[in-house]
């Protein structure tokens, strides 16, 4: 008898996780060789040239806007980010990445998706299931 698919789901999602887990220590690697913590990865790799305002990085990561402000703080004095007055608002200032954080988010992005050893075990078969999946499952478009 099969599972209901609620049940099948969280199995499924605890498997996923677990693995993603495993995989932490090959992030955590690229992220410590630059000085760089999680929350300065998620906040870098959100940002491109044009910028975005504080407040609108802090909603989008459910954070306090000063918590946001002090991982911009050390983004900025380690030459990733630079803070820009926003063209339509001049209250407002819009968070950018430098040519520095620019080049340092495409060699995390990089990094980071290089498979996991487990992964490269899997059959073709096997990953084209799991291609095709994921490939539905994703709703950002692959940058």
């Amino acid at each position: 008898m099969k599972p209901p698919t609620d049940e099948l789901a969280a199995e499924t999602w605890r498997l996923m996780f677990d693995f993603f887990i495993s995989s932490n220590p090959q992030r955590s690697e690229s992220l410590q060789r630059r000085g760089l913590t999680p929350n300065d990865s998620r906040i870098l790799n959100s940002l491109d040239t044009a910028g975005r305002p504080i407040g609108e990085l802090a909603r989008q990561f459910n954070s306090d806007p000063s918590n946001t402000t002090w991982v911009v703080d050390r983004l900025e004095k380690a030459g990733l980010v630079e803070r820009r007055p926003s063209p339509t608002d001049r209250r407002v200032k819009l968070v950018a990445l430098t040519p520095l954080g620019l080049e340092t988010q495409t060699a995390l992005m990089t990094e980071f998706r290089v498979p996991p050893p487990g992964l490269a075990a899997l059959s073709p078969d096997e990953l084209e299931t799991l291609h095709r999946i994921f490939s539905k499952l994703s709703p950002a478009p692959d940058r």
